[in-house]
């Protein structure tokens, strides 16, 4: 298939609500790959997981996040949509812009309301451009059009899009968007047979931390379990929700996600969730939620009730790792920031987004600000994964 006739008309729609489009026909552009009943490579970009949010009321009215969705239509067949919000600050985005909205603010604009495509509280990469096969070029140039000229006939500041693909990182600033690149610790599978193929391929020191950490969490006094899709019961979501509130207030100030979504999670979303649950003595203490795609097991949310050594390790990064050797994936994504996650195999790895603001002389200073951004983390990437805990010739193996 060939991207249409460049004479041909593309609407673009704006969507108030997910209930304003078919799943199938969002999912024919988001995850085009799960037609065959397999997963998706994103399961984030889902209908079910954004609908999930908005139905439950995670993000709309009083969240900061009101859905504009977009919808670009070819002769009434949908050949792209992306999930787009407008934003009235920035929270939850882990691509942080607080300075430009400071800076933007005290030289008199209005940094807020502004436009954001994104997956809300998701600092995972995939796809934001979704486009039917076929339509990849014609659909992402309707989008980045149908935004901009969204925000400007608004009067908005700006339009960011976070955790895009690389490929999309670049298309895009060929259109004009300013890229930015930013970092986060993701474990790569190089075909490791077990967890134990994994520690072999760690220097000696690194790999009796790794075994020392294990035993130390294993001894908290329960039974730590990975729990998929039936296993999943109601009682884990009741106690995962405590853990999360205790995440939430101490990191954010109030939870993102409401009990409501959970609830919904159950019902449509287990079989993308592998929840990590620690009982001890009849009671559950913490946990780990991840969700699970085609190729990576993204780590999202952590949180306990009672403190053990290493057990925040083991939940999130271990029984991760034995995941995803166990299940093929390529890769884990845990989440945002945390140098921490480098001594237990979890490497630098480049992020990217896109932006597009109104203002032309706030652009230009901006972009000058990307360009030593750039330099700065491609420096900090070679120079963390040279501490990284490989040995040196599995290191030199992998260039």
């Amino acid at each position: 298939m060939t991207d249409h006739d460049p004479g041909a008309s593309i609407a673009v729609n704006v969507l108030t609500s997910l209930d304003q489009i078919a799943p199938g026909d969002w999912d024919a552009c988001a995850c085009p790959e799960s037609a065959d009943g397999g997963r998706p490579h994103d399961p984030f970009t889902t209908w079910r997981f954004l609908h999930a949010l908005e139905a439950s009321g995670s993000v709309g009215p009083g969240t900061g996040w009101e859905p504009r969705y977009l919808a670009a239509e070819l002769d009434g067949e949908t050949i792209a949509v992306a999930p787009l919000y407008a934003k009235g600050h920035s929270q939850g985005e882990y691509i942080f812009d607080h300075s430009w909205a400071h800076a933007y603010e005290r030289a008199g604009g209005q940094y807020y309301p502004k436009l954001q495509i994104a997956v809300p509280f998701t600092p995972a990469t995939g796809r934001r451009f979704l486009t039917k096969p076929g339509h990849e070029a014609t659909g992402m140039s309707a989008l980045v059009q149908g935004a901009v000229q969204f925000g400007a006939e608004n009067g908005l500041s700006s339009l960011h899009v976070t955790f895009c693909t690389e490929a999309e990182a670049i298309a895009g600033e060929r259109m004009g968007l300013l890229r930015r690149i930013t970092q986060q610790f993701h474990w790569q599978n190089e075909g490791y047979a077990d967890f134990d193929a994994f520690l072999a391929s760690l220097s000696s020191r690194k790999r009796k931390n790794i075994r020392k950490e294990r035993r130390t969490a294993q001894e908290f006094g329960g039974t730590i379990a990975m729990l998929t899709g039936d296993e999943i019961r109601s009682e884990h979501w009741d106690a995962f929700w405590r853990f999360y509130q205790d995440t939430g207030s101490r990191k954010w100030g109030s939870p993102y996600l409401t009990r409501a979504f959970f609830e919904i999670a159950h019902d449509t979303l287990r079989d993308d969730i592998a929840l990590v649950m620690a009982e001890r003595g009849g009671r559950y203490v913490a946990g780990a939620l991840n969700f699970v795609g085609r190729e990576a097991l993204y780590g999202r949310y952590w949180g306990c009730v009672e403190d053990h050594p290493c057990l925040h390790f083991e939940a999130c990064y271990y029984q991760a790792i034995e995941f995803a050797i166990g299940h093929g994936l390529d890769r884990v994504e845990a989440g945002a920031q945390g140098e921490h996650k480098l001594a237990r195999g979890y490497l630098p790895t480049q992020t990217h987004s896109l932006h597009w603001l109104a203002d032309r002389g706030f652009a230009e200073a901006v972009e000058r600000y990307l360009e030593e951004e750039r330099r700065a983390v491609d420096e900090d990437i070679e120079i963390l994964t040279a501490y990284g805990p490989f040995r040196k010739e599995h290191r030199e193996e992998q260039e």
